[in-house]
């Protein structure tokens, strides 16, 4: 009996250090780059080479965007004018991320999420492994000639 009650104390203490808030959700701010991708079979594509980055912007409110901007080798990042309307809510205990563009609406939800590694899961059952981006620099902050 004493061992059951452990076991269910422990089950509970590690279920709520894993559940995100929506506070945590303004995490997102910044430029994020795809690790991995966990397919819906179980299969795993690493990504050891990102041409383009995931920006968030996400406001007091839990509104904001979602932007793709490719890095640049003098630290910038090149962009353009699309982006992807962003609303964070929380539905059963789940922080989720509803998009929408002029074209589409649909909703992702945030699995984990810490200062440098997140995890979002979408609606195909696809699993997205991301780490904060660092701008590429070959150039130590010196202009090209």
């Amino acid at each position: 009996m004493k061992k059951t009650a452990l076991l269910l104390f422990i089950t509970l203490i590690l279920s709520a250090c894993s559940q995100v808030s929506k506070e945590d959700a303004k995490k997102l701010n910044g430029y994020w780059e795809i690790e991995k991708v966990i397919l819906a079979d179980g299969s795993e594509k690493d990504y050891s080479i990102n041409t383009t980055y995931d920006y968030f912007s996400i406001k007091d409110d839990f509104k904001g965007f979602r932007k793709k901007v490719q890095p640049q080798l003098d630290g910038k990042f090149l962009t353009d004018n699309s982006e992807e309307a962003l609303e964070i809510t929380e539905k059963d205990s789940k922080i989720y991320l509803n998009y929408k563009t002029d074209y589409a609406t649909w909703k992702e939800e945030l699995k984990s999420i810490s200062e440098d590694k997140m995890v979002i899961l979408n609606q195909q059952k696809i699993e997205y492994h991301y780490k904060k981006a660092t701008p590429i620099n070959l150039l130590n902050g010196e202009e090209t000639k």
